[in-house]
C-alpha cells in the first residue's frame, strides 16, 4: 500500500472511492509484483482531470506505460462500467435515485491526437466501432455524448456516437441502458428535439415542448393535425440538471476535449468521471 501520509492530493481518489473500486479490479495470481492499484488509478484520474498525455504523468504514479496499459485493460474488461452500475444500485436501494430522468447530448471536439486513428481499415478490436465514434459536424471532427442523469445531476447512462448523429436516434438505446430489471421504465425529460416526439423512441412518457413550426403545421392540417401533445412546464423546468451534469463532466479536461484514439478508451474515461461524480 502506498503511504500517502494521511493527505489526499488534488485529483486523487478518496478512501471511500477506493473501497468501492477495490473488489472490482482484476488481479493476476502470478507474475512480478504489481504497482499499487490506488496509485495507478490515481494516475488515470489525474490524466483525465488535467488532459495531459500519458507520457507526461508525474513520476509519483509510476511508469506511464503501466498506467496506460492498465487503463486500456480496464476499458476492455469493463471495470469502471461495473463500478458505476454498483454505485447506482446502492443509491437505488437507498431510495436516492429520482426516476424522472433527464436525457440530452453534447458535442465534444476531437483533438488531432484522437483524429490520427487510421479510421479506414486497421486491426479490428472487439466492441470498437469502425468509425471510433468520430464524425464530421460543423465543429469539425467531433464525438457526441448522449447522457441520461437523475435529478441530482448524476450520470445514469452514457452512449457515444459520431458528432453528426441526432438525439432521436439514441433516445431508445440510452433509456434501455438505465432501466433496472426490478423497476419500471423511467420517465425521460428530453430536449426540444422534433424527432424525439414524432418517432416512438421508447415506451415511456415524455415532456418535450412543441416548436412553433410544429404548431403551425398542426393548425394548417386542421382536424387531421390532431391534438397538441401534453406538456408539463413544471417538469420541464427541471431539465436544467442535465446541463449542470454536462458542466461537471466537462470540468475534466480529458472529457471536454477528446484525446483518446478509440471510442472504448474515451467512453471508459467518461464512465470513470461519472463514477467520481
Amino acid at each position: 500500500m502506498v503511504d500517502y501520509g494521511g493527505v489526499i492530493r488534488r485529483h486523487e481518489l478518496a478512501d471511500r472511492e477506493c473501497e468501492l473500486l477495490a473488489p472490482l479490479i482484476p488481479r493476476a495470481m502470478t507474475g512480478r509484483p504489481r504497482v499499487e492499484d490506488r496509485q495507478v488509478i490515481n494516475g488515470m484520474v489525474y490524466k483525465i482531470r488535467t488532459g495531459i498525455s500519458w507520457r507526461d504523468l508525474p513520476e509519483r504514479y509510476g511508469a506511464w506505460k503501466t498506467v496506460c496499459t492498465r487503463f486500456r485493460r480496464y476499458a476492455l474488461d469493463g471495470v469502471f462500467t461495473r463500478a458505476l452500475q454498483q454505485i447506482q444500485a446502492r443509491a437505488d436501494a437507498a431510495g436516492d435515485v429520482d426516476w424522472l430522468v433527464q436525457i440530452d447530448s453534447t458535442i465534444v471536439r476531437a483533438h488531432q491526437h484522437a483524429a490520427a486513428t487510421g479510421r479506414k481499415g486497421g486491426i479490428h478490436q472487439p466492441d470498437e466501432p469502425d468509425d471510433h465514434a468520430l464524425g464530421r459536424s460543423r465543429g469539425g471532427l467531433t464525438t457526441r455524448i448522449h447522457l441520461a442523469c437523475d435529478s441530482k445531476s448524476r450520470p445514469l447512462a452514457i452512449l457515444l456516437t459520431p458528432g453528426q448523429h441526432h438525439d432521436s436516434i439514441c433516445a431508445r438505446p440510452i433509456l434501455e441502458r438505465i432501466r433496472p430489471a426490478h423497476r419500471p421504465r423511467p420517465t425521460p425529460v428530453a430536449g426540444p428535439t422534433r424527432s424525439s416526439r414524432t418517432r416512438p423512441t421508447a415506451p415511456a412518457a415524455h415532456t418535450i415542448p412543441e416548436k412553433t413550426d410544429q404548431q403551425r403545421h398542426r393548425h394548417n392540417r386542421g382536424r387531421r393535425g390532431g391534438r397538441p401533445p401534453a406538456f408539463d412546464r413544471q417538469i420541464y423546468r427541471r431539465r436544467t440538471v442535465v446541463e449542470r451534469c454536462f458542466n461537471r463532466l466537462k470540468g475534466f479536461r480529458g472529457i471536454a476535449t477528446r484525446y483518446d484514439k478509440t471510442a472504448a478508451s474515451y467512453e471508459t474515461a467518461v464512465r470513470l468521471t461519472s463514477f467520481l461524480l
